[in-house]
């Protein structure tokens, strides 16, 4: 068990699965695979609606039908009632190739040609299927459908070209076409009877008439590939839509017998699924580059133009940072993407845009690829000028220049950066200023110079006189800027670190570390610069000081990524031995390490620390972690920590239900372990002078306030109604709740008149209230704590002092848990409740100035003062101890008036108030001060 549990993957959107599209009702849900989850999209806006648990292996094939879904993974089928798993099918020997919905039954056909049929009326009760076929041993199955009006019928398509058409009830084959002699990909019913269109993997598209196996058109393809998938349109347009492995999709024009329209480009990949919707003129298309898109036909020219879509990455994602508090990720990834994900809501996530690549490539006749800028290798953002001017600055690969982006249009820069316009080199790493005025670049010969963002104009390079007029000999490995614009710090390739002044871009100092530099990252916060070399050890380094003040050694292969938390305390590394470890760099010490079974390429640690995103070798997302102690009671990072040792844990799933550990040394913490640790007294520790709240709402302890108001407001309007009557044989007597108590047996009154002289005599040795038993609790806890409070000396034994800190750490203790008991109890209470317990306090007689010492009934008002004392010192429940002592006040003023022990308590209380309130009052103004005047300032 870590710090860090999976929690999810974010940036999948369909594999290389078959969608599945169905009607419910007035809207359309498709549902999509990523690796071994599912999810279900609304078409009407793409928005992602559900998502499936993770199943234990990739899923081959799904079928959905009402709030079921049909999932295909191994050898087994696994059912869904939305998403819960109702039943699992195992009655395969082979892998689940294909699945169809077939009215109320589901058709498997696994490689080995075993087809089995399954019902799903009573799933939960039949797990066994009600019939199987076994299919020809030189038939393979490649593709399965249902021709409309053909009861009890399907056609199976073949890898060795021929199609068969069967009866599932019969369990016989009625007739096999012998095909075209090329391998069939897909086929498909059309909306005339007896027709279907069959995809070859020659590119050849067949309209056949099934019953009287005749050809009634053929089309080709112009581009290279096979027939992945076909469409046909139920609007009334005689339209065909096909699909090929180069990602084309054609419209071709089944009255004109002709290709109407093509959408190059439609995909980065090769194309899986087509599906035009009912009545609508609509095409949605799938791919195996991680896109949906839906496409609409209105155009003059009956060209689709595209309506929506849904992507993420089609190539692993290089370098990823959180961006905007950590509500969203920015991610370059190998396939020329510059994106945005949205932590909080998917449906935010977006592509950065380019500038019309589209239109370009369209102009050109180029592919869109060609058009993209290259993959990303670094890049650098400042929050803070986000509204004025661009605020990203990427680097790309082979590239001598750098680009801007504006985040807050999702665009493209007007500037292009250009260093070193007599010696252009790629451009390797780059900063901004903390002001986000300045870019700094890096470049492979070696040179460095400093651009202003608003103008993209130069402002001057950082030369090294002993160094041939360049910063380095060599690739500049990277470069940051300190949080007030006075150091500019660079790291060559050759291992040399050198220290310049940011605005007169003189070197200042240099040191060599002795090896060849991979990364460094620098803290603005604490001023500390880490490095990671090729010999795998991690290097800090006091900027100031110029020396190294931390060396951390345990990866075994490249480091590729490391970052610093907010607050400088943790340093975490990932290397492509398969482990990502956490280094605490006060303590000098790893406190945690896990290892994954695909190598970490990047991480990013979101500014409030809660969430870690982290991309992977041949992953073509983005997977997030969260820290335990931000989320759990127990705040002791040890119970969570692995220390040295690496604990071996899976990766995020896209469902965030499944649990993520495997087999580890570590064993889970206990459910009583953890709440004892959370209930130690040592997790209770606050920050000094930290002021907290009761977490009440706030009706409840303003409801104490404005009690009285309450009280008229709610007044009854009618008298009460006279209960309802018992039996003549039972006398009831009247109550105050309006419930009916019966009156036992009859008494005489001689003897009530004797028990009412016992209840008189006995009063005083009633028990108290449960108010009063932990109010007196609380106040004997207190004196207690002090009377342990007494030095070693008077014992003349040295050896006693630990007994006697044991002691008085014990009576603290238990002081405290009798004062929160009281606390507890009192925040339970309604709010008329604790104005009852109050009043009953209440003193009639109050003229005799008496202490409490000869009048009994003072001394739960005594005690009550020093309660909220002893609370508004400490300042715990603030705004609800506030609350009580009003109404306490209110009630009690007089007597503690007439009551010169009590004005001595009363006048401590004031002070202990004063003293507090000026405290908190401080830090309102400061606060107020500050945001005043930020929101007034102009950066």
């Amino acid at each position: 068990m870590g710090i860090f549990e999976p929690f999810r993957a974010i940036g999948y959107i369909t594999s290389t699965v078959p969608l599945s599209v169905q009607r419910l009702g007035t809207e359309t849900f498709v549902t999509v695979s990523v690796g071994k989850a599912w999810q279900i999209y609304n078409c009407a806006k793409l928005n992602l609606v559900l998502v499936g648990p993770q199943l234990p292996k990739k899923i081959r094939a799904l079928a959905s039908y009402r709030d079921y879904t049909f999932a295909a993974y191994g050898n087994d089928i696994a059912v869904f009632k939305r998403a819960h798993q109702v039943a699992t099918w195992s009655r395969h020997n082979a892998k689940v190739n294909l699945l169809l919905l077939f009215g109320e039954q589901i058709l498997s056909v696994d490689v080995d040609g075993n087809m089995f049929i399954w019902t799903f009326k009573g799933i939960q009760q039949n797990l066994a299927p009600v019939g199987h076929v076994m299919l020809e041993d030189k038939f393979s199955p490649s593709c399965i459908m249902h021709p409309d009006t053909y009861l009890n019928k399907v056609i199976l398509g073949s890898e060795e070209g021929s199609l068969q058409l069967w009866n599932i009830s019969t369990k016989k084959m009625l007739y096999e076409f012998k095909g075209w002699k090329s391998s069939i990909c897909c086929c498909v019913s059309s909306p005339a009877l007896d027709v279907i269109a069959v995809g070859c993997a020659d590119g050849t598209i067949h309209v056949h008439n099934i019953r009287y196996d005749e050809e009634i058109v053929r089309f080709s393809h112009s581009t290279r590939g096979a027939v992945t998938s076909l469409s046909f349109s139920t609007d009334g347009q005689p339209l065909l839509a096909s699909g090929g492995s180069s990602g084309v999709i054609s419209i071709w024009n089944l009255e004109k017998r002709r290709l109407q329209s093509v959408i190059r480009e439609a995909h980065d990949n090769s194309i899986i699924s087509l599906h035009f919707f009912a009545n609508e003129p609509v095409l949605m298309s799938s791919s195996s580059d991680n896109s949906i898109k839906m496409w609409i036909f209105d155009t003059s020219d009956g060209d689709p133009r595209l309506l929506r879509f849904r992507s993420g990455h089609c190539a692993p994602p290089l370098c990823i940072s959180f961006y905007a508090n950590g509500r969203h990720i920015l991610s370059a990834g190998q396939d020329r993407a510059f994106r945005l994900f949205s932590v909080i809501q998917d449906q935010q996530s977006r592509e950065l845009s380019q500038r019309h690549v589209t239109k370009r490539a369209k102009k050109l006749r180029v592919k869109e690829k060609e058009i993209k800028l290259k993959p990303v290798i670094a890049f650098d953002f400042a929050e803070i000028r986000e509204r004025d001017w661009c605020n990203v600055v990427t680097c790309h690969m082979d590239t001598a220049q750098a680009y801007v982006w504006r985040l807050q249009n999702f665009v493209l820069g007007e500037h292009i950066l250009k260093p070193c316009l007599e010696n252009q080199t790629p451009v390797k790493a780059c900063t901004i200023s903390a002001c986000g005025n300045f870019a700094v670049l890096g470049t492979a010969g070696g040179w460095i110079e400093r651009f202003n963002l608003q103008s993209g104009i130069s402002r001057g390079s950082y030369v090294d006189l002993s160094e041939r007029s360049c910063a380095h000999v060599g690739e500049v490995v990277g470069v940051a800027c300190d949080s007030t614009n006075t150091l500019m710090i660079s790291a060559g390739y050759h291992g040399d670190i050198k220290v310049w002044d940011f605005k007169g871009r003189g070197l200042k100092s240099r040191w060599e570390i002795g090896c060849a530099v991979v990364k460094i990252v620098y803290h603005r916060s604490n001023g500390l610069l880490a490095t990671a070399t090729d010999d795998f050890v991690i290097r800090l380094f006091d900027v100031v000081a110029l020396r190294m003040v931390r060396k951390f050694e345990g990866h075994i292969d490249r480091v590729t990524d490391l970052c610093f938390s907010e607050d400088g305390k943790w340093l975490l590394t990932s290397s492509m031995d398969g482990t990502l470890r956490i280094w605490d760099v006060i303590l000098a010490r790893q406190i945690d390490a896990i290892h994954v079974d695909v190598s970490v390429t990047a991480l990013s640690l979101s500014p409030n620390m809660d969430v870690l995103a982290t991309t992977h070798v041949d992953k073509n997302g983005v997977y997030l972690w969260v820290n335990q102690t931000m989320f759990s009671g127990s705040s002791n990072i040890d119970s969570y920590a692995s220390g040295k040792e690496v604990v071996n844990v899976k990766l995020p799933s896209v469902s965030s239900t499944e649990g993520s550990h495997k087999d580890s040394e570590n064993p889970v913490l206990n459910p009583i372990q953890f709440r004892d640790d959370f209930q130690n007294p040592h997790f209770q520790e606050k920050i000094p002078d930290l002021v907290t709240l009761s977490l009440l709402p706030k009706s409840q302890w303003q409801s104490l306030i404005n009690l009285d108001i309450i009280k008229i407001r709610n007044k009854p309007i009618e008298p009460p109604k006279k209960a309802e009557k018992a039996p003549f044989f039972l006398p009831s007597v009247p109550t105050l709740s309006g419930q009916i108590v019966f009156e036992p047996s009859d008494i005489s009154s001689e003897k009530k008149i004797a028990e009412g002289d016992k209840l008189e005599n006995r009063r005083s040795d009633l028990p108290h209230s449960q108010f009063l038993q932990l109010l007196q609790s609380s106040a004997e806890k207190k004196s207690c704590k002090f009377k342990f409070l007494f030095s070693p000396v008077c014992l003349n034994a040295v050896d006693m002092l630990p007994l006697v800190k044991h002691l008085n750490r014990s009576a603290s203790c238990a002081s405290h848990f009798a004062v929160s008991a009281f606390t507890n109890y009192i925040k339970s209470l309604s709010s008329s409740t604790l104005d009852v317990e109050l009043r009953m306090l209440q003193i009639i007689d109050d003229d005799n100035e008496q202490g409490p010492d000869t009048r009994p009934d003072l001394f739960p008002i005594e005690l009550l003062l020093d309660y909220f004392i002893h609370e508004t010192s400490c300042r715990n429940n603030f705004e609800f101890i506030q609350a009580v002592i009003r109404l306490f006040l209110k009630i009690h003023g007089e007597t503690i008036r007439r009551q010169s022990n009590l004005q001595e308590k009363a006048k401590e209380l004031l002070e202990v108030q004063y003293a507090v309130w000026q405290r908190v009052d401080k830090l309102f103004q400061s606060s107020r001060c500050m945001i005043t005047f930020l929101s007034n300032s102009q950066f």
